[in-house]
């Protein structure tokens, strides 16, 4: 199995299957992506102005249809496709370099687009903001059925995703379903932290993931006995990293073992792997706040699990698909030989037995998002049945 190929360079196309997996039509995204293929022939950084402006033109297609609906009362299907428009809003935003002109307007118009969709639609999420030693982090709560204090999972973004992708990856509901509750955050370093705070990454993760389970314990529908932890793609470091370091996570699972990303950042400076992102080295200089490329190499000089994950001692799931072009699937096997004193530590790579090869199973995101999802209902005490 593979992604969905309309393009000749592989960030485009990964681009293409976000957007698949998150909920968007292959008719919108056919008809978003036939003007530009020539475009994608001159490199994943030189078309990305063509892309946002065929993308940001659908995305306010939407919008226009969806005030019509909303005209004639027609809430729900507004709501529905005020999602997509964002979605295809913060998937063009996402493709652009830092101080591209534009960016921010899409950016903004993006969110306020997901908010006017959650009013409309009545969805099962809330927005949260949750106090930092500087600044906020916001947060997208969707709460479990049913009386009484449930588990609930913290779910974290990777280098270039924000909550809004988090929540259309559809582990909110799936979690849901199984009696569990899910907190989708905009760490430092991503989503609305970096854009409107300025927050540069935390390679010390546990100092913002405590952060939010001090908020869970506040909420009388959580049980703070019964937290877990995951991450998506650099998730898969910031996820393993807090659950070392903060003990009142009861579980933890990555999608995607990112377990030495300092080291990738070599093999990328060789030319090795594919990057995630348009204008790379642009991207990971203002996620972490540096000035150049020296600066930026000091700052990510702890982004790197060895000698670490000996501290967890709680049940741990690792997953990792088996073609991966971003991370190679020896961080999974590093990752886990390393958990020696978790009571309960599992691996899975996906192949194309089943599909999700890719990174975070771009491909096909519905086995990852199934089998942690059935990790945390055994191992916090929902249902898989």
């Amino acid at each position: 199995m593979a992604l969905y190929s309309p393009f000749k360079n592989y960030i485009w196309n990964l681009s293409v299957a976000i957007a698949m997996e998150s909920g968007g039509r292959i008719g919108e995204i056919v008809d978003m992506c036939q003007p530009i293929l020539d475009a994608a022939d001159s490199g994943a950084d030189a078309g990305t102005p063509l892309f946002m402006k065929q993308w940001a033109a659908m995305g306010h297609k939407l919008l226009e249809l969806a005030a019509e609906d909303e005209a004639k009362g027609r809430a729900f299907s507004a709501s529905d496709k005020l999602e997509r428009a964002s979605l295809y809003l913060l998937v063009a935003e996402r493709m652009q370099g830092h101080g591209t002109q534009g960016r921010e307007e899409t950016y903004a118009l993006a969110r306020d687009t997901f908010d006017r969709s959650t009013a409309l639609g009545k969805l099962n999420r809330e927005r949260v903001e949750i106090p930092l030693e500087n600044g906020t982090m916001s947060a997208i709560f969707t709460r479990a059925p049913g009386d009484g204090p449930k588990p609930c999972v913290v779910f974290c973004n990777g280098l270039d995703s924000c909550k809004e992708m988090l929540y259309w990856t559809g582990m909110p509901a799936a979690l849901a379903r199984r009696g569990i509750s899910t907190l989708c955050v905009d760490q430092p370093g991503t989503g609305e932290a970096l854009r409107l705070q300025g927050l540069p990454v935390d390679p010390h993760s546990e100092s913002w993931a405590s952060k939010a389970v001090d908020w869970l314990e506040t909420q009388d529908c959580v049980d703070p006995q019964r937290i877990g932890m995951t991450g998506i793609s650099l998730g898969g470091h910031f996820a393993p990293r807090a659950v070392a370091y903060e003990p009142r996570f009861a579980s933890g699972a990555v999608w995607g073992a990112n377990h030495n990303w300092r080291e990738v950042q070599d093999k990328r400076m060789e030319r090795e792997g594919e990057n995630p992102v348009p204008h790379y080295w642009a991207h990971v200089h203002w996620a972490f706040g540096a000035k150049d490329q020296e600066d930026f190499l000091q700052k990510s000089a702890d982004m790197n699990l060895n000698g670490h994950m000996d501290r967890i001692k709680v049940p741990f799931l690792v997953t990792h698909g088996a073609h991966d072009r971003q991370i190679s699937v020896g961080y999974a096997d590093d990752l886990y030989d390393q958990l020696v004193n978790s009571p309960r530590r599992e691996k899975v790579i996906f192949t194309e037995r089943e599909g999700g090869v890719e990174h975070v199973g771009a491909d096909n995101m519905s086995y990852g998002r199934d089998l942690i999802s059935d990790w945390f209902a055994e191992t916090l005490g929902g249902t898989t049945a």
